[in-house]
């Protein structure tokens, strides 16, 4: 019973790894992140899986529609995006309110929340409203997943 625990475990975290990644996955290799299910970053991820083992998704979170407007948001904050920033307890993904208006960004946040409940999201308007920031954060270990699953570099 253990090991077929074990399988179900590491399959629910290999996929729904792959979920996380939402955000950023339409840029691929030009922004320096993969597109999901690119099969050029499957170390790495599934070296982010076995080593924060806490940090996995639950991907029937979402209904097949959430999950569609997700990603369909996801690839937009990903070709939107114009900065990424380490902070000291995670990254911050910078936008243009201009090119992503801050309801997308908080639509975004709340189905991520639902998959991904280990992330801590915060989300600034700064400089005048001329400054769209999510900042990710969470439990110790929180960043190297966040690098191994965004590809920051």
């Amino acid at each position: 019973m253990s090991r077929m625990k074990d399988r179900f475990v590491e399959a629910s975290r290999r996929s729904a790894a792959k979920g996380a990644v939402a955000l950023f996955l339409a840029s691929g290799g030009a922004t320096g992140l993969r597109a999901q299910g690119s099969a050029t970053v499957a170390r790495p991820e599934k070296q982010a899986t076995t080593m924060q083992s806490k940090f996995y998704c639950n991907t029937k979170a979402l209904t097949p529609d959430e999950r569609a407007r997700h990603k369909q948001l996801s690839e937009k904050l990903a070709a939107v995006r114009k900065e990424i920033v380490e902070t000291e307890k995670g990254y911050e993904f910078q936008f243009s309110p201009a090119d992503i208006s801050l309801a997308e960004l908080a639509e975004w946040v709340a189905a991520e929340s639902k998959c991904c409940p280990f992330f801590d999201f915060h989300i600034d308007l700064e400089r005048e409203g001329k400054l769209l920031c999510l900042r990710l954060t969470g439990e110790e270990g929180i960043k190297a997943f966040i690098r191994a699953e965004f590809r920051v570099q």
